[in-house]
């Protein structure tokens, strides 16, 4: 059965959405995580009447947004493929694949985060130690995105 050119361009646009789709669950799945351990972290600030790092523990929280951004990256640039008409499987598997992977590091970014967000408030100690950590795994999501961009 041959596909006329309209539904392989329709077909071709499930990779776009798909690597949006997958990248925002991740980052919200991290932001969730991120943001129940800096609530945490500032109750225990505010019961033990601590000052409370708002800034260093907003940075925790927000870390993991920024894979949203990648996704949709990803998505214009398969969305710019697919209206060429080109093969919509594989864009539906750079789409499936490379969102599964830049959400991933979002949910791990986050769990990092969480970790972090506790430790900083409990000692007030170590932010740059744990920015880094937090940068590592978001090198991942960036180097899919790159990879991507370049081979799709």
């Amino acid at each position: 059965m041959s596909l006329d050119p309209a539904m392989v361009t329709s077909l071709g646009k499930i990779g776009g959405a798909l690597s949006l789709g997958l990248s925002a669950l991740g980052s919200a799945l991290g932001i969730g995580a991120a943001g129940m351990a800096a609530v945490g972290a500032w109750k225990k600030c505010f019961a033990q009447n601590k000052p409370a790092p708002f800034l260093q523990l907003a940075v925790c929280v927000g870390a993991p947004i920024t894979q949203t951004f990648y996704g949709m990256i990803v998505m214009r640039k398969l969305l710019e493929i697919a209206a060429k008409g080109s093969d919509f499987a594989s864009l539906i598997g750079w789409g499936l694949f490379g969102g599964l992977a830049i959400g991933l590091s979002a949910w791990m970014q986050g769990k990092i985060a969480a970790a972090a967000a506790d430790a900083f408030a409990e000692t007030g100690q170590g932010f740059t130690n744990y920015l880094l950590a937090l940068g590592i795994i978001e090198s991942v999501a960036i180097f899919v995105m790159v990879f991507i961009l370049i081979s799709a």
